[in-house]
């Protein structure tokens, strides 16, 4: 394995220098932006003979995204979003029938996370169970009982930057039920006890920086008896085409839980941001986001801003998320997140905070005009 130097993997990134928002966006690498244009080319180029390089990119894609998070090659498969593989997950246990249960969640989990288990409980498959707060496995533990089957939790909440105790989560619940991970908001940022996801979903657009239109999907072999392919369609069954009468055996592995075949560009360039990430690591890079993050709070607070987050924490995962959250006391919010857009800062207004979530590439640019438009904005209210 080929590690990259720190400035090498800092030259794979042009964002602008006020871009502190990858908890929704990221601006792709140099690599995944070379790889997205080399496939673009071969479709143009080429007719059907084309396939075979892009299931060769899908099957180096799958054996990444295993280095990566600790699983066999056959526990990945692509699908379209995070929220695609979540509904797969829910449909998963739902189509188990009785054995589905009740799942615990966060009411407060982004709205990608509820959803697909909220419909699967009105599809019959499943009962869900909403608990306040983010999930911590002394409110987990409370609430279990023999029909609690599985939990689904974020592994970062993408509004405040809270890490969930995956490990803790996992060893309270047991062996017997099953936890699936949202991890969008850590993947590629964050080191995260991915071992203790029974299932886990994450799609490249945001810390991945692979753009959209491809996620992971990872189903261990250790439930795949638990799960059945609710959304599985003919890309998860054995011999599809020939088969003389359907439906056909779901095929073993993740894959069983696709609808269809991947968008091959996009599961491409998402294997080239999950070798990125590989190649550098993922605590160099946690290392440089929490450079950045500290700079920019030091900015606001400078000025007399309000900041959460930005904390690190030691024990299972030790880091800092990439997410935290600054506002100015008595000024509107929205003004407020306008000046900073005026400034040339990219960052997302929240819930009356601003969000700041800054990446490895985030230089100490950012800093300087965070602190010269708050304290712009704090002029403007006291004027």
């Amino acid at each position: 394995m080929t590690v990259l130097v720190v400035p090498e993997y800092l030259r794979q990134f042009a964002e602008p220098s006020g871009y502190v928002d990858f908890a929704r966006f990221g601006p792709v690498s140099a690599r995944v932006a070379e790889v997205l244009a080399r496939t673009a080319g071969r479709l143009h180029r080429e007719g059907w003979e084309v396939l075979e390089g892009l299931d060769a990119q899908t099957e180096a894609a799958a054996r990444t995204a295993g280095e990566v998070l600790g699983c066999a090659p056959h526990e990945i498969a692509f699908v379209s979003s995070t929220s695609h593989g979540m509904f797969a997950a829910a449909h998963a246990l739902g189509a188990a029938g009785p054995a589905g249960g009740t799942v615990l969640m966060s009411r407060s989990d982004f709205p990608g996370a509820l959803y697909p288990w909220l419909r699967a409980e009105g599809n019959g498959g499943l009962t869900v169970r909403q608990l306040d707060g983010p999930l911590t496995a002394d409110i987990v533990r409370a609430t279990l009982d023999e029909r609690v089957h599985a939990v689904s939790v974020c592994a970062v909440d993408a509004a405040t930057g809270i890490r969930a105790p995956l490990a803790a989560i996992k060893e309270a619940i047991g062996p017997h039920r099953v936890l699936v991970v949202d991890a969008i908001q850590a993947l590629g940022a964050v080191e995260f006890a991915a071992d203790a996801a029974d299932v886990l979903v994450a799609g490249g657009q945001k810390w991945l920086r692979a753009g959209w239109g491809a996620a992971v999907l990872m189903v261990r072999d250790r439930v795949a008896g638990r799960l059945a392919p609710g959304l599985g369609g003919w890309s998860g069954v054995v011999d599809p085409i020939e088969a003389p009468g359907h439906p056909c055996p779901a095929r073993p592995g993740a894959v069983a839980h696709t609808v269809t075949n991947p968008d091959g560009p996009a599961v491409a360039a998402l294997g080239e941001a999950l070798a990125l990430v590989r190649d550098v690591g993922i605590g160099r890079i946690n290392a440089l986001i929490g450079e950045a993050l500290d700079e920019l709070l030091g900015a606001a607070r400078a000025v007399g801003a309000e900041t959460l987050g930005g904390e690190r924490t030691g024990g299972e995962t030790p880091g800092v998320s990439g997410i935290a959250r600054v506002r100015l006391p008595g000024a509107d919010p929205a003004a407020v997140h306008r000046t900073l857009a005026e400034a040339g800062l990219s960052t997302t207004l929240r819930g009356g905070w601003i969000r700041l979530s800054p990446h490895a590439s985030t230089g100490p640019a950012a800093a300087g005009l965070l602190g010269d438009a708050l304290r712009s904005a704090r002029t403007l209210l006291t004027a």
